[in-house]
């Protein structure tokens, strides 16, 4: 006996289901002529035959009968498995993993995914702070937010969150009294600067923009550090002059532990962007984030 084609089977169980093959075959959307050649082709196979056939009705013998009882449940299974993957894509199953700055992590995320969690139950998410780019599909992660000039051309970009951004630069009044308001970047130079190192070991510019100039000042000053948390305390507690993300910097430049200069100067840039290699096959999980983000992003701008 050959092994039968699984396709056969089903079209065997259909013509039973449906009793004959024109019901059947319209069913499937094929021939009655091409169903008739596939049952052959399984009775072939299986050397015995399946269905009796008159000129008014098609039944299935006994060997066909017994064949069929031990079928019915393997194919409900399968019937069901593809169901199940009909119910996936409205209601989606699994594991969503991201990897995100801190900003956007800290900022961003906590009030997205609590609206995009209650709304999806089957979804579980996992989240990672990474500052630099990463391959996300070599590293094991669905999808990552990064900003635009991070972004590598062959990944499909959605963008997520506000669509414009500002770092701002500050002090906390005592230092500002002691050591004078800077009235324009170049002034820096005489200021400590709080300096931002990355995770490739480079320490950040401090870089302002003002009617198409553009001055670039590198941040000399006590304090370097990879910690956004202790360079805004070491801002307050008035070590120096910082220049960050404004969402860093919100509560104490609203409480006045903080006092904003050079605000012509600071520079705006477009938010930041899910990306994702461009796959046939999309997970469920990263499709519904996706849906669900774009509205979200329209709401933004």
């Amino acid at each position: 006996m050959r092994q039968p084609n699984l396709s056969d089977v089903a079209l065997f169980a259909a013509v039973v289901d449906a009793g004959g093959f024109r019901s059947a075959a319209q069913t499937r959307g094929m021939s009655a002529s091409s169903l008739s050649d596939c049952i052959r082709r399984l009775e072939r196979d299986l050397g015995v035959r399946l269905l009796n056939r008159t000129t008014r009705s098609v039944t299935p013998t006994s060997a066909g009968t017994r064949l069929l009882e031990r079928l019915r449940p393997a194919l409900e299974e399968i019937r069901a498995a593809f169901n199940d993957l009909d119910d996936e894509a409205q209601r989606p199953v699994g594991t969503l993993k991201l990897n995100v700055p801190v900003p956007v992590a800290r900022y961003l995320l906590p009030d997205l995914l609590s609206r995009f969690i209650t709304l999806h139950p089957g979804v579980n998410v996992e989240v990672v702070m990474e500052n630099t780019f990463i391959d996300v599909i070599g590293a094991g992660y669905d999808a990552g937010v990064r900003y635009e000039e991070s972004l590598a051309k062959d990944m499909i970009a959605v963008p997520i969150g506000p669509r414009r951004q500002r770092f701002v630069a500050a002090a906390a009044p005592a230092y500002l009294k002691a050591r004078g308001t800077p009235e324009h970047p170049a002034q820096l130079t005489e200021h400590q600067l709080l300096g931002h190192r990355f995770e490739n070991g480079k320490v950040g510019i401090f870089e302002f923009e003002k009617d198409g100039q553009i001055l670039r000042v590198p941040p000399r000053g006590q304090l370097v550090t990879s910690s956004h948390d202790l360079k805004t305390s070491a801002a307050i507690n008035g070590l120096g002059i910082i220049y960050t993300f404004e969402d860093f910097l919100r509560e104490p430049l609203a409480d006045g532990r903080l006092t904003p200069i050079l605000e012509d100067w600071w520079q705006a840039f477009d938010g930041p962007y899910l990306y994702y290699h461009g796959r046939r096959h999309m997970p469920s999980p990263l499709r519904a984030f996706i849906d669900f983000i774009k509205p979200e992003a329209i709401r933004a701008t």
